[in-house]
């Protein structure tokens, strides 16, 4: 007769710093106080549970960036998740204060795919292993390339495909069959798509049962199974948390059978941990002194529904940073917009959380021709099937018409001209993307340089926005037609 036990995991990814509760249709959503709540209020109606975050606890609050991430791992602490695996935004502060914030956490962070290069030596430990009720519970942290990107510092490798990361985790469940594991979890940052991919690589002999991921802020109704493996994502914040309820067998070492779902933290399900909302403001009043001062007003709600698409606080950045610096072009990370829409009233709060990402700007000297290459990268059909490639706003006067059909550009002119493939253009771009530029552009970076240096003509791309805002009246940003997709 077999064997089994019942086991509950929950799991969150991408927070995000998104701790206080949003009000919404006059109830309180989210927030870490009722997700901390809804976590103690499972741990003590289950035998068997386990809570894990699948990255990017930090960036996107103004409390996380003024504390440098402390105040987030504070917080983490007190909601007291079992593991956590690494996200690329863990290493916006720097290798070295992610390595700090690890030894203040109170919980393991395991990863598989990340290494110092020499000597050869994991940043983390790949994989925890759970003593609970009899079982053994394996989870083995893979986090995406991406995170090389945010790194200055030459010293950090990864296992840059999924092919190899799948060959790791292979070796680590091999390394652990003599532990008798009852059930083995990926926990991945790495994105939705590539969760499949990594998925169909696995060997089933491997013993790897479910994958939890995040990167990409998939929101889920039911899991994906591919090779026999569920695949689940819950979205991004605090709004929601993933459950699994799953019967596992400990003769076979697999689940006989599971529930996942997708539960929404409310105030009507969720009680609140006023202990962690004590905390919360106590580190709030510290910022509010400091960030409530008002920038400026708009005429209207200025939005940025998608990274994908030109949008209207897109277009206000981009033009404020060209007519600060007098390039011909601004190409705007959409990324490092990390708001869908800001206050007609902004306060430097807010603002801080819409732009967090403080770079240096660099002037580029390009070519129409390397120009149209870069641009027929960003435009490639990955952009359109994925959920995380780099897109870009554009400064006013560029006009770009691409048809997805014929995988051509019909319009692509500045200031109502063509791009003349000869002519030198000078393109502001952030030090992120100059740092990565053939990654992002799939143009040598040596051959625009041959045009001429990279030179860095402001270092601090949030003073000059501060500056503008805080000098204009009554902005206003509309969408224009800069960005124009045919045929998607």
């Amino acid at each position: 007769m077999a064997h089994h036990k019942k086991l509950t995991l929950l799991h969150s990814n991408d927070l995000h710093g998104d701790f206080m509760a949003q009000e919404v249709d006059k109830e309180l959503v989210g927030g870490i106080s009722m997700l901390s709540g809804y976590v103690a209020k499972v741990r003590s109606e289950e035998k068997n549970v386990l809570y894990c975050i699948a990255g990017d606890m930090l960036q996107g609050s103004i409390i996380d960036t003024e504390f440098r991430g402390i105040s987030t791992i504070e917080i983490m602490n007190m909601l007291a998740p079992d593991v956590v695996t690494v996200g690329n935004h863990e290493v916006d502060y720097g290798l070295a204060h992610l390595l700090f914030l690890e030894r203040c956490a109170k919980f393991p962070i395991v990863n598989a795919n990340l290494y110092i290069k020499n000597p050869f030596t994991r940043l983390f430990t790949p994989q925890k292993i759970f003593k609970i009720d009899g079982m053994n519970i394996m989870f083995i942290g893979v986090t995406t390339q991406d995170i090389i990107s945010g790194i200055q510092e030459d010293v950090l490798g990864s296992f840059v495909s999924l092919e190899e990361a799948a060959q790791e985790v292979g070796h680590i469940c091999n390394a652990y069959q003599h532990v008798d594991i009852d059930f083995t979890v990926l926990l991945t940052h790495i994105g939705f798509e590539e969760d499949q991919q990594l998925a169909a690589m696995l060997d089933p002999e491997w013993g790897v049962d479910v994958i939890i991921g995040g990167h990409s802020h998939t929101l889920m109704d039911h899991p994906t199974i591919v090779n026999g493996i569920p695949i689940v994502q819950a979205g991004k914040g605090t709004e929601q948390i993933g459950r699994f309820d799953l019967l596992i067998n400990t003769d076979t070492n697999t689940f006989d059978e599971f529930k996942w779902q997708c539960l929404p933290i409310e105030e009507h399900t969720c009680p609140r941990d006023l202990e962690m909302e004590k905390t919360i403001n106590e580190f709030k009043q510290e910022t509010d002194q400091k960030y409530n001062r008002v920038l400026c007003r708009f005429k209207h709600r200025l939005t940025h529904p998608s990274r994908y698409e030109e949008t209207e606080l897109g277009n206000l950045i981009a033009d404020i940073i060209a007519s600060a610096t007098g390039v011909d072009l601004v190409m705007l990370g959409s990324g490092s917009v990390r708001k869908t829409s800001i206050s007609t009233l902004l306060k430097m709060r807010e603002f801080i959380e819409l732009f967090p990402y403080d770079d240096k700007l660099r002037q580029l000297h390009v070519t129409g021709a390397q120009l149209r290459r870069m641009l027929a990268f960003v435009f490639r059909d990955e952009m359109f099937d994925c959920d995380h490639t780099e897109f870009y706003q554009y400064s006013k006067g560029m006009h770009i018409v691409f048809d997805r059909a014929k995988k051509e550009f019909v319009t692509l002119e500045l200031n109502g001209e063509p791009i003349e493939d000869d002519r030198l253009y000078r393109v502001g771009l952030q030090e992120f993307h100059f740092l990565n530029f053939e990654k992002f552009f799939n143009v040598p970076i040596e051959e625009v340089l041959a045009n001429g240096d990279a030179q860095v003509i402001c270092s601090s791309i949030q003073d000059i926005l501060i500056e503008h805002l805080s000098t204009a009246s009554l902005l206003d940003a509309q969408v224009e037609g800069r960005i124009e997709i045919l045929n998607r």
